[in-house]
This record gives structure tokens, C-alpha cells and sequence, in this order.
């Protein structure tokens, strides 16, 4: 499972004091408000000198405006310019029944309803009404699977599998 997930990513600076605009990741743009600190991912291996403090968070369309401790002039961020903001797990939102973080579902074993081993999840895509599994079929077809109670019988991360119910139609364009 992934220690860290991805709540946005820098993709300039704003104004002249350090602040940066990121593209939020995340589902709620508002969880920004209640993180203290964010991991920076430079590529290199995350340690404690790529964290970095949230002093203030602003929000402007659909962009969040972080300031950092600490970082104080539009040179001083610069560089962390199209860097990725992690968070641990720990600091992760809490999930209700039956949610799961997309990091966790990518790549899981795919299962038809007697078990049989069909494919692999290969991307989550988000939808207005639900959310979609793209599964990449032993084939070498793809299944756009509609995540919803019908199709989705059974996911046990732990386990690394999705026990699926393709419904009648879904196969014939694919």
C-alpha cells in the first residue's frame, strides 16, 4: 500500500512573498485548511528536509494558495516549481465503508465472480454519477467497469483483488 498520496501539485508561484498556486489532487480543495505540513516530492527520497510548514492557505478559482514558513520570496520557491505536495497516510482523510484511496486500487488483481483472475486494474476515472475502473483484461482488451454495487462484489486491498460482476453489454465493444 502507498505510504504517501499526492494532494496536489505546484504549478507556479504567486506574487512575490513565496507563495505558490497548486493544482489540488485531492477531492476536497477545502482539506488544504486543515494540513500543518506537506511532503515535497523533488523525485529524490523523501526525508524531513522536504517537508515543509503551511503558514497560510487561500484559495483562488479552482487553485489553492499555500504559503510556507519560512520561504519568503518568489526565488526561495521557485524551484519547487512543478513539484508534487505528498501527505503520509497518517494524515490522510478518513475513508467511510466501502471507500478506498485510488493509490490503493491501482494495479490490483481483477477476479470474475468464480474467482478466476481476469485482468488488472490499471486507472480509476471519476465521473459525475460514479466512478469508473478501466481493468486491463488478460486479452489484452480493456473493461470500463462502472463502480458501483452491481459490478463490484468484493475488494480486499490487503488481499491485492477485485472480485467483479461484468454486467451483459460491457464486453461487446471492448
Amino acid at each position: 500500500m502507498e505510504e504517501y498520496f499526492k494532494v496536489g501539485i505546484i504549478t507556479s508561484t504567486h506574487g512575490l512573498k513565496g507563495e505558490v498556486k497548486v493544482f489540488p489532487t485531492t477531492d476536497d480543495v477545502n482539506r488544504f485548511k486543515r494540513l500543518k505540513k506537506v511532503t515535497l516530492d523533488t523525485g529524490k527520497a523523501r526525508d524531513a528536509g522536504t517537508v515543509l510548514e503551511i503558514e497560510g492557505v487561500k484559495f483562488f478559482k479552482q487553485f489553492a494558495i499555500l504559503k510556507f514558513r519560512g520561504v519568503d520570496s518568489i526565488e526561495d520557491v521557485e524551484r519547487y516549481r512543478k513539484a508534487s505536495l505528498l501527505v503520509p497516510r497518517s494524515d490522510a482523510v478518513r475513508l467511510r465503508k466501502d471507500e478506498y484511496f485510488v493509490a490503493d486500487l491501482i494495479g490490483l488483481t481483477v477476479r470474475d465472480e468464480d474467482g478466476t483472475e481476469i485482468g488488472t486494474l490499471k486507472d480509476v476515472i471519476e465521473t459525475g454519477a460514479n466512478d469508473v475502473y478501466a481493468i486491463d483484461l488478460r486479452d489484452g482488451r480493456e473493461l470500463l467497469l462502472p463502480a458501483i454495487k452491481q459490478c463490484v462484489l468484493e475488494v480486499d486491498v490487503e488481499a491485492g483483488f477485485i472480485r467483479i460482476h461484468i454486467l451483459e453489454g460491457l464486453l461487446d465493444g471492448a
